[in-house]
């Protein structure tokens, strides 16, 4: 086998991915409407050898871009259904994190710097971080060129929060869970990107997923979960995964990229009549195949 090098350095990890969404409707549905945002792209960090989604049932389906950079199916069936199942596969060649940038803050001050990156330096529903996680932010940061004042910012969510699944929804607002003192990973990157923009370093909410289990066997296949990190600019954009205290490595392959996880949600949609009571099974399968 031969092994893709990306800007002359080798690939650290490969990991093929498996992500299975089941809608089950207790009526017929006549029609649903959807996209989904389950396919991930090359970038500098990693490489798609190969991706596919699959649909049961489509009519119809086109693959685009959205307006941050993600790869998204937008696709209808019109046959009537009581189940709706959507498969995505990738094989992904992935690099160990890269050291940090290393921009100043009179670089990220600047007005064309602030200007390119408002969107990301602007607050939402869910990552405005709250008066009391704003305040420690600006203490910690003080003296710190703006790489290292990132990781302390993102070390305040990590020292407050309690992993604890099930605690919060994703569409909890991060400040809730900053005053429970618990969430997931969704509310460890609300936070994360709202303390991040509060500070002036543009920020942005990343999904994806992690292997969950680095001493597993090549080869071996675990159980895994959609994950959800960060990534700053600091002249370049940098990966940090608040939940765990970690950069975003060998084990990360990001999929979609955007202001909070509303932007990224994996699939959403509409149906048209019938529904009522629907259930949803989601699994995820992880190997590494290097």
């Amino acid at each position: 086998m031969t092994w893709l090098a990306l800007d002359g350095v080798e690939p650290s990890t490969r990991l093929t991915i498996e992500h299975s969404t089941r809608f089950r409707y207790a009526t017929p549905v006549p029609a649903s409407y959807n996209e989904a945002r389950l396919l991930p792209s090359s970038d500098d960090h990693q490489h798609v050898v190969a991706s596919r989604l699959d649909i049961d049932p489509v009519t119809w389906r086109r693959e685009y871009r959205d307006y941050w950079g993600t790869r998204v199916v937008s696709f209808e069936a019109h046959t009537g259904h009581t189940e709706l199942t959507v498969t995505s596969s990738a094989d992904v060649v992935v690099l160990a994190a890269p050291a940090p940038p290393q921009a100043s803050w009179g670089e990220l001050t600047d007005a064309r710097v602030q200007d390119q990156f408002a969107e990301q330096l602007a607050h939402t529903s869910l990552s405005r971080p709250g008066e009391e996680l704003v305040d420690l932010a600006t203490v910690v940061t003080r003296d710190l060129p703006p790489s290292e004042a990132a990781r302390a910012v993102c070390g305040l969510i990590t020292e407050r929060l309690s992993y604890t699944p099930g605690s919060t929804g994703v569409r909890t607002p991060g400040v809730q869970a900053w005053a429970a003192g618990a969430g997931v990973c969704q509310d460890f990157a609300h936070l994360a990107v709202g303390a991040l923009r509060s500070v002036g370093i543009p920020a942005r909410y990343v999904s994806g997923y992690l292997h969950p289990r680095p001493d597993a066997a090549v080869g071996e296949t675990v159980v895994g979960e959609s994950h959800a990190w960060v990534e700053w600019w600091a002249g370049d954009w940098y990966g940090w995964d608040p939940t765990n205290d970690k950069p975003a490595g060998e084990l990360h392959v990001a999929v979609g990229r955007g202001r909070d996880y509303g932007d990224v949600s994996p699939v959403k949609g509409v149906v048209a009549g019938g529904g009522a009571g629907s259930t949803l099974e989601v699994e995820v399968r992880v190997t590494r195949l290097r």
